[in-house]
């Protein structure tokens, strides 16, 4: 009778574990089901936070089966309007539509039956900047902050040779800024104060900027007897110029963007400072095929260069940037267009605009490959592919000149062409927009989110 009974008891407490087994494995089954379900993935993948420029809408896809109330904090700022059920409440299939009415912040909630918290996006809308975009070829002609050291050379005095700045430890890519005190203005004037601290027997003292710190060093000038001067044996460099593409021109706080890289000095590869600079019109008079391992590169003589484009202020990792009064001429439109912001570039067709024959702008094809979603501001934002048989044929993709070429998606400026690939010129870097726009002094923030 024990023995049944201890059996009985094993049976159920087997019977118990099989059933509870059974229901964990049913609720496991929907959970995944649940959570594998495309509604689910398409609420989950809704972000917490959206920007929406002002005056433009947005669409919130929440993709849920079910009705809820949707609010928003500031309807000054942002409204919502969908599909509503009968119940007067949002149906969630269906996706919201966000409009935006002035610059500022506003909370959108969602709640079923009105109680429940489903979802909350912060909604920022940001100024609505529209631009003229470039394409053009121009020149670029930059006066640097000082003079670079870009080499040593020997001064022959007497039976030996030797370099007096490299003895007393100038170092290439060194900025100097002042001789004795005296900010350096240029070459020559540098020239001429080393040769009269030389006849005067005494030595120079040299301020230097490198690496971002000031440093002083003494130097002994010497009479180099084939150009019968003092010298101090050093090459140096006060300008650069060259040819590159416009990226915009915003016409409401005549500023622009071009290049979508920084410049720097092609001896030393240390970025220019810019004391200032200029951008005139170029004109592209050949082109050199890009190959594998081989870049390309446009080849164009500055043109009309008493009529002054703009003012370079700035040369930064996303370009040059600087002031401009009116839309430069020969563009492919004069019209401002509106910009996209970082999130809302996509892969898929878009153009550029650049030129490679003469001053005529043109619009070719292209395939952003990939989008590299950057929190902060970045040179390399997405990597996009030459697509237009007849830029192919011409340039072979990428090539030298045509960075800073607008990209074009969906009827707005997504970005500016920045680098090539050398081992597959048909593909190269783009950096986004926003961020050349940033550089520029347009800032596309709240006035909250400036203050914060």
């Amino acid at each position: 009778m024990e023995q049944k009974s201890r059996i009985r008891g094993g049976v159920a407490q087997l019977a118990n574990f099989i059933l509870k087994r059974g229901i964990g494995l049913i609720l496991a089954s929907l959970v995944v089901a649940l959570f594998s379900s495309t509604p689910v993935h398409e609420w989950a993948a809704t972000p917490g936070q959206i920007r929406v420029l002002e005056g433009h809408s947005a669409l919130l896809k929440l993709g849920l089966p079910v009705s809820a109330t949707v609010t928003t904090s500031n309807a000054q700022v942002a409204a919502v309007h969908g599909p509503p059920d009968s119940r007067n409440a949002f149906n969630l299939k269906q996706p919201i539509r966000i409009d935006s009415f002035t610059q500022g912040d506003a909370d959108v909630k969602v709640k079923l039956f009105g109680i429940l918290p489903l979802k909350s996006v912060h909604v920022s809308v940001v100024p609505d900047i529209k631009v003229v975009p470039g394409g053009q070829s121009i020149g670029v002609k930059i006066k640097s902050d000082g003079i670079m050291v870009v080499g040593y050379n020997l001064v022959k005095d007497h039976n030996r040779s030797l370099s007096p700045g490299e003895a007393a430890n100038v170092k290439v890519g060194d900025v100097i800024t002042a001789i004795d005190g005296r900010a350096v203005q240029g070459v020559e004037q540098a020239a001429d104060l080393i040769n009269k601290a030389g006849k005067e027997k005494r030595d120079i003292e040299l301020t230097l900027l490198r690496s971002k710190n000031h440093i002083k060093l003494r130097v002994t000038p010497t009479w180099d007897k084939d150009s019968e001067t003092y010298r101090i044996g050093l090459y140096i460099r006060d300008s650069a110029a060259g040819v590159g593409t416009l990226t915009f021109f915003a016409p409401k706080y005549n500023v622009f963007g071009a290049l979508g890289h920084v410049i720097s000095d092609m001896d030393t590869g240390q970025p220019i400072a810019v004391k200032e600079g200029q951008v005139v019109h170029s004109s592209v008079t050949s082109i050199d095929k890009g190959e594998s391992g081989q870049p390309g590169e446009k080849r164009g003589n500055m043109i009309d260069e008493h009529n002054v484009l703009g003012t370079i202020k700035k040369n930064s990792d996303f370009g040059v940037f600087g002031t401009m009064k009116k839309t430069p001429d020969y563009g492919k439109t004069t019209e401002p267009i509106p910009i996209a912001l970082a999130e809302q570039v996509k892969e898929g067709p878009a153009t550029i605009l650049t030129v490679v024959d003469g001053q005529k702008v043109e619009e070719y094809s292209i395939e952003i490959v990939n989008v590299l979603r950057q929190k902060y501001p970045a040179t390399k934002s997405m990597v996009i592919k030459i697509t237009d048989p007849r830029l192919l044929e011409k340039t072979g993709g990428i090539i030298q000149g045509m960075s800073g070429s607008p990209i074009l998606q969906d009827g707005k400026i997504v970005g500016a062409v920045t680098h090539v690939f050398v081992n597959d010129p048909t593909q190269g870097y783009g950096v986004f927009i926003e961020w050349m726009l940033n550089e520029a002094g347009i800032q596309t923030k709240t006035a909250s989110a400036k203050a914060s």
